[in-house]
């Protein structure tokens, strides 16, 4: 499952992400890491944008940088 497809207050754990190297390494700068556990806080109407919890870090990322990354259910 990628992170787009979760619903609000679901928490899952990156089991990989699916991109481009820059793209790869700008998230892992926001703490996005394989094994880091998230949970989905909101998302705009459209799910066009989603706003997660990594951590103690809110991170705001557009629907085609999380349809990249992979997660698993908690």
């Amino acid at each position: 499952m990628t992170l787009d497809k979760l619903q609000k207050g679901q928490r899952a754990v990156i089991v990989g992400i699916h991109a481009a190297k820059a793209l790869k390494d700008r998230l892992t700068s926001f703490g996005l890491l394989k094994g880091e556990e998230i949970e989905l806080k909101t998302h705009s109407l459209a799910k066009q944008t989603f706003g997660i919890f990594a951590g103690q870090t809110f991170i705001a990322i557009r629907d085609e940088e999380a349809k990249k990354i992979e997660v698993n259910l908690i």
